[in-house]
C-alpha cells in the first residue's frame, strides 16, 4: 500500500510543470501587486481614472465644438477606401498563406515521408520533411511585425508589405496545423491504393486531400479572421490601411478620426467573422 501511495506522489514531468505554473503565476501577480513600479496600483491612481475619462471624451468629440468626424460622411467614404485596403491585404495575406501551406503540408508529414502511407521512405523525403517543418517554426516565430518593418525597406509602404508579413507569418501555422491533420489520418484508404497500383497523384487525389482539404479550408478561415485583427498592427510601420491611419490619426490627436477608424475596424471584424463562421459550416456540409 505504501509503494502505491509513494508511486502516486511521484515527480512527474506534466506534475512539475504544474507546479511552475503556479509558483510562476503566484510570482508574477506578486510582483504586479506588491512591486516598486506603478503596477496593480497604478490602476487606482488619483488620475488615473480621471485621465481615462478625458480621453473617452475626446474620442467621441465631446470636448471639441466642432463636428465629430463619425458624424460626417465624407469622413466615412475616405476612411471606408482604407477598411476596403485593410479587407484586400487580409485576403492576399491569407492568400500566400493558403497557397504555401498547401504546397508543402505533404512534404511536412511524416507519415508520408517515412512511408506509412504506403509509399517509399527515402533519405530526400527525410531530407524535406525537416526543412519544411524547420521553415513552419521560423515562419511562425518571427512576429507579423517585427516581418513587416523589414519588408517594408524592400517594398514601397503599402498594402503588399503587410500582406507579405502576414502571410508568411500564418504560412508557418497553418502549414503546421494541416501537416499535423495529415499525420493523424486513416492511412487504411492510401494503403489500399497503393496496393492496387495506384501512383503518387491518384493517393493524394482520393485518399490524402478528401480527407485533409475540410481541415485545412477550416483552419484557413480561422487564421483569416485573426488575420483582420493583426492587420491594424501591421500598420502601424507604414504598411497601408487603416493601421497606418490609425496611427497618423492618434499622433495629431485627431481623436475623432481615431473613433470613427475604430469603428471601421470592428465592423470588418464583424463581418469576417460572421462570413468565415459561414464558410466553416459550408465545408463541414460538404
Amino acid at each position: 500500500m505504501r509503494t502505491g501511495n509513494h508511486e502516486r506522489r511521484r515527480m512527474t514531468l506534466p506534475r512539475a510543470s504544474l507546479y511552475g505554473f503556479i509558483l510562476l503565476a503566484v510570482a508574477s501577480w506578486g510582483f504586479i501587486v506588491f512591486g516598486d513600479g506603478d503596477g496593480f496600483r497604478g490602476l487606482f491612481a488619483p488620475g488615473a481614472w480621471g485621465n481615462g475619462v478625458r480621453f473617452l471624451e475626446s474620442l467621441l468629440g465631446l470636448d471639441s465644438d466642432g463636428t465629430p468626424a463619425y458624424l460626417q460622411g465624407s469622413r466615412w467614404l475616405e476612411t471606408g477606401r482604407l477598411a476596403a485596403e485593410t479587407l484586400a491585404m487580409s485576403l492576399l495575406a491569407i492568400g500566400i498563406a493558403g497557397v504555401g501551406a498547401f504546397a508543402t503540408l505533404l512534404m511536412a508529414a511524416r507519415n508520408v515521408s517515412d512511408g506509412t502511407l504506403g509509399g517509399r521512405p527515402s533519405n530526400i523525403g527525410r531530407a524535406a520533411y525537416h526543412l519544411t517543418r524547420g521553415s513552419y517554426t521560423f515562419s511562425r516565430g518571427v512576429p507579423e511585425l517585427v516581418l513587416a518593418m523589414i519588408i517594408v525597406f524592400f517594398l514601397s509602404p503599402g498594402i503588399l508589405p503587410g500582406a507579405v508579413a502576414l502571410g508568411l507569418h500564418n504560412y508557418g501555422i497553418v502549414g503546421k496545423l494541416t501537416a499535423e491533420v495529415v499525420e493523424n489520418l486513416d492511412p487504411a484508404p492510401a494503403r489500399a491504393l497503393r496496393a492496387s497500383g495506384a501512383g503518387n497523384m491518384q493517393v493524394l487525389l482520393y485518399a490524402i486531400l478528401p480527407q485533409a482539404i475540410p481541415q485545412f479550408i477550416t483552419y484557413l478561415l480561422y487564421r483569416w479572421e485573426v488575420i483582420i485583427r493583426t492587420t491594424v498592427v501591421v500598420g502601424f510601420v507604414s504598411a497601408g490601411g487603416l493601421g497606418r491611419e490609425f496611427t497618423l490619426r492618434l499622433s495629431w490627436f485627431h481623436y475623432t478620426d481615431v473613433t470613427l477608424l475604430i469603428i471601421w475596424y470592428l465592423l470588418l471584424v464583424a463581418g469576417v467573422d460572421l462570413l468565415s463562421a459561414f464558410m466553416r459550416r459550408a465545408a463541414r456540409a460538404e
